[in-house]
């Protein structure tokens, strides 16, 4: 699941900087279910808006509509009729659903509410951990599905830096050794024949900006080149 947090009340505040007629957008899916974008929040940030802006004296209109998903087009066709009417979109969608919005509206000036902070599982209510960075290169298989990308400090693909104390990381006493993690799981395996492939540096596919076609949809791309 994609995690976010929301900006502070006064970053977003510096982006609305006179603008009178806002529109924020809500997302009802990766943002909703990790309390930083869903249909109440877009009603406490309103809220939180209207009244720091009437203190200042500069008072804003600030209506609020939450969709599906921004990531896709199909729900961002409930704005085409609307969008006009607003000086300034606020998005509270992850960095694609800020982007996709600002596609389909070039002359409107589109505005992120939240920070997007990467792809986690959900431990608790408000609690995420992040567990994958979309690298597109996963070893997960050979790690015996701990990713030493995002659960060890410094990233290593081959076994532990000198750092490692005890299962524990140089960083802290209560980060775990993710190389620690991954040597204890393939033994228990019977795969610790795995820990001696070496995992030759990556290409970092995800630092450039991709297209992603899934197998078996190739013809789209093939069509949209010709």
């Amino acid at each position: 699941m994609i995690v976010a947090r929301r900006k502070p009340l006064e970053e977003i505040k510096i982006q609305l900087k006179g603008y009178k007629k806002v529109l924020n957008v809500g997302c009802g899916t990766c943002v909703a279910v990790c309390l930083a974008g869903g249909e109440k929040e877009v009603a406490v940030l309103n809220a939180e808006l209207d009244m720091a802006r009437k203190m200042e004296n500069q008072p804003v209109e600030i209506d609020a509509i939450t969709l599906e998903r921004q990531c896709d087009r199909e729900y961002l066709a409930e704005l085409d009729a609307i969008a006009k009417n607003y000086e300034a979109i606020l998005s509270m969608a992850c960095g694609v659903g800020v982007q996709f919005l600002a596609e389909r509206f070039p002359e409107i000036p589109v505005f992120p509410a939240v920070d997007t902070s990467g792809l986690a599982v959900n431990q608790d209510v408000g609690w995420y951990e992040e567990r994958c960075r979309s690298c597109e290169s996963c070893v997960l298989g050979q790690t015996g599905g701990i990713c030493p990308v995002t659960m060890c400090a410094k990233g290593l693909y081959n076994g532990p830096c000198g750092g490692t104390n005890n299962g524990s990381c140089e960083i802290h006493i209560d980060q775990p050794c993710a190389w620690y993690m991954i040597y204890e799981r393939l033994k228990k395996q019977g795969r610790l024949d795995c820990i001696l492939e070496i995992i030759p540096a990556q290409n970092w596919k995800n630092q450039v900006p991709r297209t992603l076609v899934q197998p078996g949809y190739k013809k789209i791309e093939v069509k949209k080149a010709s």
